[in-house]
């Protein structure tokens, strides 16, 4: 009897040491999350340096680094029209110490054109705030005889298979206007992707392709210095940084609007009380006078709302793009 009683006394005694570790261990975790951040925060951006991804992530790092006391910093992890990064940070744990900057092509697009995405955008992400979007240009090498998409695809025609577009990956919103476009127009352009705008864009300087549907502001400069030629806007109005361009719309093309749009997200699962405190430090990043000017010179009319918000955005844009894709006959890769 007493050796029963002595193992009852026992086994409470350890039942009572695990509860206080379960306890400890809650107040552990629930600390180091109020704590947030603690360490330096990793803002990953899945494309090469210069392009607007990455002038946006190096906008709103500072005003960050400021708001919490620790550093955020800028880490580019380019391929795959984003998806790389994309996976890393979906892989990553949920802590708030890695974010990624979003994009339309990585959180939208990527599961109807490549066969081996190894993460869902619906799923594998915990939406912060959307950041506004850039629309995007028809932009032809300075040689090219043509100033307008009618005068393009007369080009095209008469030399079936010899034009190519750059983008700045398989899957972009700048590969799948481009895909779109020959849809439409019934001509034949090979697409040639890169790890980024930065690069597609010198070689389009350069004269080694003959187009390329390009972010509009980063594009404002080669147009006005003649070494690049607007043709059309692919937005549903023409832009003020090119009021004499005209839009896709009016060009000819039914229906052909296309975009690119940005948003903070983290891995699946990060804590509430985290991401309210990121919500509410980047909409005061973006809106800073110093970024509000710097955003709006890039052709981004900064934007912030809420993760539900931006959790509605990239499921309407799932639904939107498999139509767009469909519709342009793009074979999955």
């Amino acid at each position: 009897m007493q050796t029963n009683r002595t193992r009852r006394s026992a086994l409470a005694a350890c039942v009572q040491a695990a509860l206080w570790c379960a306890l400890a261990a809650t107040t552990s975790l629930s600390h180091a999350q109020s704590a947030w951040p603690n360490k330096q925060v990793r803002i990953v951006v899945p494309f090469a340096p210069a392009g607007t991804t990455d002038i946006l992530a190096r906008a709103i790092a500072p005003e960050l680094s400021k708001a919490f006391g620790q550093t955020f910093y800028v880490d580019n992890k380019p391929g795959a029209g984003g998806n790389l990064g994309a996976d890393i940070v979906a892989k990553s744990p949920a802590d708030g110490y890695t974010l990624l900057m979003g994009h339309s092509n990585s959180n939208a697009i990527a599961p109807f054109v490549l066969s081996n995405v190894p993460y869902n955008p619906a799923v594998d992400f915990t939406p912060i705030t959307y950041l506004g979007y850039v629309p995007n240009v028809l932009v032809v090498k300075s040689s090219l005889p043509v100033n307008s998409v009618a005068q393009l695809i007369s080009l095209a025609k008469a030399n079936p298979g010899q034009m190519t577009y750059g983008s700045s990956g398989i899957g972009s919103t700048q590969h799948l206007a481009g895909a779109l476009f020959g849809k439409i127009a019934g001509i034949q352009l090979n697409h040639v992707p890169y790890k980024g705008s930065g690069p597609a864009t010198t070689d389009l300087l350069a004269g080694e392709m003959h187009l390329m549907f390009h972010i509009l502001p980063l594009s404002v400069p080669f147009v006005r210095s003649n070494k690049l030629r607007a043709i059309a806007a692919t937005t549903a109005e023409r832009s003020p940084l090119l009021p004499d361009v005209p839009t896709m719309l009016q060009s000819g093309l039914k229906d052909f609007e296309v975009t690119t749009w940005y948003g903070i997200l983290g891995p699946a699962g990060l804590p509430r009380d985290v991401v309210t405190r990121l919500n509410t430090a980047l909409g005061a990043a973006v809106k800073s006078p110093a970024n509000a000017k710097r955003l709006s010179d890039n052709g981004l009319d900064p934007s912030h709302g809420t993760p539900e918000a931006l959790a509605q955005t990239v499921a309407s844009e799932l639904a939107r793009w498999a139509v767009v894709v469909k519709a342009a006959g793009i074979v999955v890769q």
